[in-house]
C-alpha cells in the first residue's frame, strides 16, 4: 500500500499540497484528477523520489517496483523491440550474463531463473504491445531514431507496461496516442495485475479503467470509491449536504450574534451574552465549496447557411507529389453534418482534412467546394507554431485591424482573456490557454465548416465539457478528429474511417469501433487480417445519409434533459428507500413513514412517465438516424 500523510509542498508563494494525506490500496486501479496545475505531475515526482516534500512522509514497501514514463523520449540506434526488452532488467542482465557464464550450477540457475520469469515469450509479449500502440513488425525493427518525439514517447510507454512494475504510474498516457491506441491501452489497463495511478483528462478512460479516484483540491488529496462517473455523483451530494449543513449553520451563527448584539449591554444579560459568544468561537465553520469556474467557449455560429452539400467528392484522389495517399474518395458533407474521423496515425487523417478545407487540391476525379465556403482549422501543432512573444490581444487585433482597442478587448474577453490576461505573452500562457486562443482564432469569423484536429490535448475534464457544449451550439459543419471517444460520442453524427488508402464511411458507434479496434489488434495484423476486414467494411452496408442536424440536434439535447430528470427521480428513490429500511426511526412519527411512502409512489410514477417519454424520444432519433 502506498502511504501519503501529512504532506506539505509549496511552489514559490502558491501551497500546492498542505498536510494532504491519502492511503492508496494494494491492486487498485487509481485515477488522479484535479484541475490543471494544481500539482498531480509534481505529486508523482515525489513519489519516484524526484522531489521531497517540505514536511510530511511518502512510503510504500521497499520490494515494491515503480514504473514511470520519463518526460524525455527515447533515442538512439537500438530498434524499437530491443528497447521494450531491455526494460525488464532482471531478463535483460539474465540473457547478458547467459552468454558468457561458464560455471555450470550457475548456468543451470540463469536457465531455469529465465523460465521462472517467462523470459523466452517476452519477445512475443513485446511486440503485442508495441503492435497494440501502433508499430507494425516492420517498425519494431527499426531504429529509435528514425520516429519522431510522440512516437517515441509511445515507445517509452510501451516499455514500462512491459516491465509489469507493482506500481505504474501513468501520466496523460493518451496525449502521444490516437483513438485507436488510446483504445488499446484502455484494454490493456483494464487487465493490468497491479496498482495503477493515472493522471488523465480523458473522462473514458477513467470510467473505463478506474475503481478509485484521487482528488487533488484546494491542496489537499481525497480518496473516493468507484470510476470517475461515480466519483462526480458523490461529489455532488457531498457539496449539497454541505451546502444545507453551512446555511444552517450561518442562521445559528445569525441568531447568537444577533442576541449578543441585543444584550451585551444589559447588565441582566450579560453572563448570556457572554456564553453565546463561546458558543460563537467553538463552533467550527463549515467552508463554502468553491469550484473553479469554467469559462465557456464561443465557437460563433455562419451567419448565413450554405446550399448543401457544402462539399462534394466523384472518385477524387490527394497526396504529395505524384504519389496519392487518398483515393477513390466520393462523399459528400452537408452544411449541418457532424463527421468524427477515425483511423490510426498515419493512416492519412491531416491529408483528408487539409483536402476538404482547401488546403491540398484534388489529384484525380472530382471535388466541388462550395464558392463561398469558409472553413476553419485547429489543429494541435498549431499550438506550438503560435509566436510567443506576442500576446492574445495582439493576435486578435491582427484580424481586427479597423476596430476599437475596446472592441478587440471585448473580443479577447470572450475568448478567455480578460483584462490584464489579454496582455500576457504567449510564452507564459498554460497549454490548456494556448489551445483556447487558437480555437478562437479558427472560428473567428463563424466559418461554415469547423475542423477541429485532437481539441482536447490539453484541457481539463470540465473544459472538454464546456468545449461539447459549445461544439453542439454550433450551427456549422464539423469535422472532428479526436482520441476522446467521449467527444466524439456527444458530438458525431457520422463516423467515417480513414484506412487502407481511402475513406469510407463506418456502419456502427463507438463500441463498434472499439472491437473493430481491439480485433485487429489482437490477431487482425497480418495482410490476411487487413484483407479480411476490408472485405467486411466493402460488404457492409453504407448510411445512405446524415440525419438533418435540425432535426437531430433537439432531439439529442431533449433526451439528455430527459435522462438527467430520470437519475434525479431514481436518486430520490434511493433515498427515500434507505430512510424506509429503518422503521424503527418512525415509531414515534409513524405518520412520516406514511407520508414517505406516498411520496414514493408519486416519485416511481413519475419516473415512469420519465422512461416512456426517453422511449418515445430515442426511437424518434434512431428513425431520423435510419431514414
Amino acid at each position: 500500500m502506498l502511504h501519503i500523510n501529512d504532506v506539505t509542498l509549496r511552489l514559490g508563494p502558491r501551497i500546492l499540497f498542505d498536510k494532504a494525506t491519502a492511503a492508496l490500496p494494494d491492486n487498485a486501479r487509481i485515477g488522479f484528477v484535479g484541475r490543471n496545475g494544481a500539482g498531480k505531475t509534481t505529486l508523482f515526482r515525489m513519489i519516484s523520489g524526484e522531489l521531497a516534500p517540505e514536511s510530511g512522509t511518502i512510503s510504500y514497501p521497499r520490494q515494491m517496483r515503480l514504473g514511470r514514463v520519463e518526460q524525455e523520449a527515447p533515442g538512439g540506434a537500438q530498434t524499437l523491440i530491443d528497447f521494450v526488452l531491455e526494460a525488464d532488467l532482471e531478463r535483460a542482465a539474465l540473457m547478458r550474463e547467459a552468454e558468457t557464464a561458464t560455471d555450470p550450477s550457475r548456468i543451470a540457475d540463469i536457465q531455469m531463473r529465465l523460465v521462472d520469469i517467462g523470459a523466452h515469450a517476452a519477445p512475443a509479449r513485446a511486440a503485442g504491445i508495441l503492435a497494440g500502440l501502433g508499430f507494425d513488425e516492420a517498425a519494431q525493427n527499426r531504429s529509435l531514431s528514425e520516429f519522431s518525439g510522440g512516437w517515441r514517447m509511445r515507445v517509452a510507454l510501451a516499455a514500462v507496461l512491459f516491465s509489469a512494475p507493482d506500481l505504474l504510474l501513468l501520466d496523460e498516457p493518451t496525449n502521444y496516442l490516437d483513438l485507436e491506441g488510446t483504445l488499446w491501452l484502455i484494454d490493456y489497463l483494464q487487465r493490468y495485475p497491479a496498482t495503477i495511478l493515472v493522471i488523465s483528462h480523458d473522462r473514458d478512460l477513467l470510467d473505463a479503467v478506474s475503481d478509485h479516484i484521487l482528488h487533488l483540491d484546494t491542496a489537499k488529496l481525497t480518496l473516493w470509491r468507484g470510476n470517475y462517473s461515480s466519483f462526480e455523483k458523490q461529489r455532488r451530494e457531498q457539496q449539497a449536504i454541505l451546502l444545507k449543513h453551512k446555511k444552517k449553520q450561518d442562521d445559528q451563527r445569525k441568531h447568537l450574534q444577533s442576541f449578543v448584539d441585543r444584550f451585551r449591554a444589559k447588565a441582566t444579560k450579560a453572563a448570556q451574552a457572554q456564553s453565546r459568544l463561546k458558543m460563537l468561537a467553538k463552533m467550527e465553520p463549515i467552508a463554502a465549496i468553491v469550484d473553479g469556474h469554467i469559462l465557456p467557449f464561443r465557437l460563433p455560429s455562419p451567419a448565413k447557411p450554405l446550399s448543401p452539400p457544402i462539399v462534394a467528392m466523384d472518385d477524387a484522389s490527394v497526396g504529395y507529389g505524384e504519389v496519392p495517399v487518398l483515393k477513390r474518395l466520393s462523399l459528400n458533407i452537408a452544411e449541418d453534418d457532424r463527421i468524427g474521423l477515425l483511423g490510426s496515425n498515419g493512416n492519412g487523417k491531416s491529408t483528408f482534412a487539409k483536402l476538404v478545407a482547401g488546403r491540398l487540391t484534388a489529384q484525380g476525379g472530382v471535388l466541388r467546394r462550395s464558392s463561398k465556403l469558409d472553413v476553419g482549422f485547429f489543429a494541435q501543432h498549431q499550438v506550438d507554431d503560435l509566436d510567443e512573444k506576442a500576446t492574445p490581444y495582439q493576435c486578435v487585433a491582427e484580424l481586427m485591424r479597423d476596430s476599437t482597442e475596446a472592441k478587440i478587448r471585448g473580443k479577447c474577453a470572450q475568448f478567455g482573456f480578460p483584462n490584464i490576461k489579454a496582455d500576457t505573452k504567449i510564452a507564459q500562457l498554460s497549454g490548456g490557454e494556448k489551445a483556447r486562443l487558437l480555437m478562437g482564432l479558427a472560428a473567428f469569423n463563424g466559418p461554415h465548416l469547423l475542423i477541429l484536429d485532437e481539441p482536447t490535448n490539453h484541457l481539463d475534464i470540465d473544459s472538454r465539457a464546456a468545449l461539447i457544449e459549445a461544439i453542439n451550439d454550433f450551427e456549422g459543419a464539423i469535422i472532428l478528429v479526436s482520441h476522446d471517444r467521449h467527444l466524439l460520442e456527444a458530438c458525431a453524427d457520422r463516423l467515417w474511417l480513414v484506412g487502407d488508402g481511402t475513406v469510407k464511411a463506418f456502419d456502427g458507434d463507438m463500441d463498434d469501433y472499439r472491437k473493430y479496434v481491439l480485433d485487429r489488434a489482437g490477431g487482425g495484423n497480418g495482410k490476411a487480417g487487413k484483407k479480411e476486414r476490408a472485405l467486411e467494411l466493402e460488404r457492409a452496408p453504407q448510411r445512405q445519409s446524415a440525419p438533418s442536424r435540425k432535426e437531430s440536434a433537439p432531439l439529442k439535447k431533449r433526451i439528455w434533459a430527459v435522462e438527467e430528470r430520470m437519475r434525479k427521480f431514481q436518486d430520490l428513490i434511493e433515498r427515500v428507500d434507505k430512510a424506509l429500511a429503518h422503521p424503527a426511526s418512525f415509531a414515534k412519527d409513524p405518520a412520516k413513514a406514511a407520508q414517505l411512502s406516498a411520496q414514493r409512489s408519486e416519485l416511481e410514477k413519475t419516473l415512469l412517465l420519465a422512461e416512456e417519454e426517453w422511449l418515445e424520444l430515442t426511437g424518434q432519433f434512431e428513425a431520423a438516424q435510419t431514414g
